[in-house]
């Protein structure tokens, strides 16, 4: 019984902490109900009567959750303290044993029931809470825009204006039309409703399911305006395909122009550049023969100065040879005259030897006589 006794109280604590998240959240609604009655002071009359419609309304389903829930506990307290009264007099016969399993089980039954209805509303809660934090984020960028389009300079509408240009095909002026006609680029709406239709329209490829969920990310439009924008929106892509079609052969056209006009600029390039270059080979070649000339000119005086230098060292050869044969010849006289003086010397040297040999001889017979006088003594 005992154990029995303390599932229960277990089975409750999850109970107590729901109670108290509920309080916390009672806590929550009573500043917002205070911020509500500043938006009164502050004079934002719409507002204020819109917040307090949806406070009654979450009022009575609190108090008639409350009435729910205080009627739940009552049963189940009632059930505890049987519980405890038959445990005070417990006697143990198998009927008040089983008096006590009833009283147990029924108390555990109001719990589980108690716990499942409470997970089913805050399932619910915490779905209002998703869809009010998307409605909430939307609002907020919102305000982002619209402070970012109150920096913005301010131009007038004919800078706006999609300019109309001639030569552009009439598939590009009839969307600028149907853009001008029909509220803009947004199709009359804010950039950032726009944006977050587009993204659940796209999301869901153009299914019907789509609008449930736009309706949270859109709480400021009715469905029969999402549905007048889903046909603005087909529309605008419509044309918006025609005109790429369109541009795509205007740019067509517009390469095959310029293709030919680089053709006649490439034609009239190539005979000003063969113009040109003739009269450069021209000059060129008036150039070759002034150099040529020049060369010429220069070749010949070379010659000149060669045929000088060579005439001068012939010059100078003959001189020189003149002056080396000169030479010889003084110095063939100058031999012959020492030669003739040499030989006029032996001569002399020749008689005078010849002279003292007779005087020597007759000497010598002189002595040679005497001394063949004197042998026969």
């Amino acid at each position: 019984m005992e154990k029995k006794a303390r599932r229960a109280e277990k089975n409750s604590a999850p109970f107590l902490r729901e109670a108290e998240k509920n309080r916390k959240q009672i806590e929550k609604l009573e500043k917002e109900n205070n911020l509500l009655v500043q938006c009164r002071k502050n004079g934002w009359r719409d507002l204020s009567r819109e917040l307090e419609e949806c406070t009654k309304v979450l009022e009575e389903e609190a108090k008639s959750e409350k009435a729910n829930l205080q009627k739940q506990l009552v049963t189940i307290n009632k059930y505890v303290k049987k519980f405890q009264a038959q445990l005070e007099d417990v006697k143990p016969s198998a009927t008040q044993i089983e008096t006590l399993k009833e009283i147990m089980s029924e108390v555990e039954l109001s719990i589980n029931s108690l716990k499942e209805q409470q997970q089913l509303r805050l399932g619910e809660l915490l779905k209002e809470e998703c869809m009010c934090r998307q409605e909430i984020t939307a609002f907020e960028k919102k305000i982002e825009m619209w402070k970012k389009n109150d920096q913005r300079p301010k131009t007038p509408s004919s800078v706006k204006s999609i300019s109309l240009s001639r030569d552009l095909p009439p598939e590009v002026r009839e969307l600028e039309v149907f853009q001008m006609k029909n509220g803009g680029i947004y199709g009359g709406w804010d950039q950032s409703d726009h944006q977050a239709f587009l993204k659940v329209w796209t999301k869901h490829s153009g299914h019907p399911a789509y609008k449930k969920e736009a309706r949270l990310y859109l709480p400021g439009k009715t469905l029969e305006e999402i549905e007048q924008h889903e046909e603005w929106q087909q529309k605008l892509i419509h044309l918006q395909e025609i005109k790429k079609e369109a541009i795509q052969r205007w740019r067509a056209s517009k390469h095959r122009e310029v293709q030919l006009k680089i053709q006649s600029q490439n034609e009239a390039g190539r005979r000003e550049k063969e113009a040109k270059n003739q009269v450069l080979q021209h000059k060129a070649e008036v150039e070759r023969k002034k150099v040529a000339q020049r060369l010429e000119e220069w070749r010949e005086q070379k010659r000149k100065i060669k045929l000088e230098a060579e005439q001068r060292l012939t010059e100078k050869i003959a001189k020189r040879r003149k002056e080396k044969e000169e030479h010889h010849q003084q110095q063939g006289i100058k031999n012959a005259t020492e030669t003739l003086g040499r030989l006029n010397m032996g001569r002399e040297y020749g008689v005078e030897n010849k002279e003292t040999g007779r005087t020597h001889g007759e000497e010598e017979r002189k002595k040679s006589g005497s001394r063949g006088h004197t042998l026969p003594k």
